[in-house]
This record gives structure tokens, sequence and C-alpha cells, in this order.
């Protein structure tokens, strides 16, 4: 405990220019005494603490001092910190905020340059994920067991018990993996379809599975590759277009149409997104997806009894 303490007063006072006895006593919840025997020990330690008395007093380290073995590029900080103030976006988590403190009391000299090529990196969750995300991090740090109701791709519930694993976000989508109990086998389940989240008191062992063996095989069975589509777009839908599917993709055609070639991770998300843009867009091919479009269009006429 004693040397977490000094390796957090240690970062702040390589982060913040000058600070007082009495606001890092506050800090860390210690005593005055306390915090002179700190001093003294960090100083036993090479690095370098200067003390100054008076209203404006308090404790500094000795300017030029930095840790030497520094090497991370400011490029290589400027995707950390990114990624991290990405994912303080998603979570409630304040651990997050120390960190960035600790990663910036390396390069005190370098933090205004880092800001000039920040990413903002933005995961903000749906709220009903937000509300999500605490618990299952709390449970898979504490390997507790969860208890949730799961809305699949046909639209059914079921009731599922998990080992929860790890978090990850992929494609602006929020995900867990862990081991299912009542398929008894590993699963992805998107955050999004769950409800009724519960912790349960039981505890596991996690087993041996790692993120990227999992995301294999979550890639392999989402087949994103599944459903060719050959479109044209109207004019108007240009920068939609652009946005959606990239310049590399999408063909400007001499009348001013744009046409392009995708794929798509099924029938009905392919039908999804083309309804989306109304008459701006016609498919060209494959006959197949024509014909299923043709049916939802009539479909939907019959609804509204065109």
């Amino acid at each position: 405990m004693k040397l977490d303490r000094l390796l957090a007063i240690t970062m702040t006072l390589l982060n913040q220019p000058r600070v007082s006895a009495t606001e890092l006593a506050k800090r860390f919840e210690v005593s005055l005494r306390t915090i002179y025997r700190d001093m003294e020990a960090i100083n036993q330690a090479g690095i370098p603490i200067v003390s100054f008395a008076g209203s404006d007093g308090g404790y500094e380290i000795m300017s030029g001092y930095r840790l030497d073995k520094q090497v991370l590029s400011l490029e290589d900080f400027s995707s950390i910190i990114s990624a991290l103030r990405g994912v303080r976006s998603a979570t409630d988590h304040s651990e997050i905020d120390g960190l960035l403190e600790r990663i910036g009391a390396l390069m005190p000299a370098q933090a205004k340059a880092v800001d000039q090529v920040y990413v903002d990196l933005d995961f903000q969750p749906t709220p009903n994920d937000k509300e999500h995300i605490g618990p299952m991090h709390q449970a898979i740090k504490d390997l507790q067991l969860v208890r949730f109701t799961y809305l699949d791709n046909k639209g059914i519930e079921a009731e599922r018990t998990m080992e929860p694993m790890s978090l990850f976000l992929k494609g602006f989508v929020w995900y867990v993996y862990g081991y299912c109990l009542t398929r008894m086998d590993i699963r992805v389940f998107r955050l999004s379809r769950m409800s009724r989240l519960k912790i349960l008191p039981e505890t596991f062992v996690r087993r041996d599975y790692t993120l990227q063996d999992v995301e294999q095989q979550f890639m392999s069975k989402a087949d994103f590759m599944k459903v060719k589509a050959v479109l044209q777009f109207q004019p108007e839908v240009k920068t939609r277009v652009r946005d959606e599917f990239g310049f590399d993709q999408v063909i400007v055609n001499p009348n001013g149409t744009l046409s392009l070639t995708t794929h798509f991770s099924s029938t009905e998300r392919a039908i999804q997104k083309i309804l989306s843009y109304g008459s701006q867009v016609t498919v060209t091919e494959p006959p197949e997806l024509i014909k299923e479009l043709q049916r939802h269009i009539l479909n939907m006429a019959e609804l509204y009894k065109l």
C-alpha cells in the first residue's frame, strides 16, 4: 500500500508544478506526518524533491528532472491518450482518469503537442448499453456469473447464464463474450439486445480463451461478405453514399449517377440499407436480391393499402 502511494505521489509531482503537503494528505487520506515521511523516502530513492515554505509553498520535483527511459514517441502517446479518452467516454471508471494523469506525467513537455494531434474516438454507448457496461465490467473483474434475457436475430427472447470474460467494441457496437452455461459453449452477445441483467453471487474460474481467439471465431460466423449487391444511386445522395461506403468503392457515371458493388452480412441487412435510400437507389444485381426487395415493397404497399 505504501509503495502504491509513493508511486502515486511521484506521478502527481511529475505532472503538477507544486503540491502542498496538506493537499497530498487529503488526496491520499493520510496524515501530514505520513506525507513528510513519504517525501523523505522518495528523496532517498533518488528522485530530487524540493520543498518551498510560505503560503504558496509545497513540494515539487527539481526542474529538469524527468524519467529517462522514455521509449514511446509523441505519436505513441497520442494514440494511447486518444484510446483512453474514448474508453472513458463509454464508462464511469475513474481509474482511467488516474491512468491518463500518470501517462501525462511521463511527457509534460510534450503535453500541448499531443493535443494538436489528438483524435477524438467517441465510444459513447447508447443509454441501454451504458447501463450494462458498468455491471458487466465489474462481474468480469470479480469473476462472477451473470444472468440476462437475450433477444436473438429471430426476435426470440431467452434467459442466458454466462461466465463473462471481456467487453469489446466492434463497428461502434458493444459486445461481451464469455462461456454460456445455457449453451455450454463460448458465445458473443450484443449488449443492446440484453435486458434484466443480474450479477449472481456465484463465482467461476476463467477458462483458457483470449479475445483474439473469440474474435476470429465471431468474425468467421458473422461472414460479413455473405450477400453481394450491385447498386446505382441518384446524384442527390452522393454525399451520404460516400460517407457510408467510402470514396474508393464509388464510381461516378457520366450521367452523374453513382455505382458500387458492396457486401452485407445478410439479405435482411441488405434490404434494410437499400430501403433506407427510398427511390434514390436501384439494385441491378443479383436477381435473387432484386426479387426479395420486390417482395418487401409489395408487402409495404399492401400494409398501407396502396
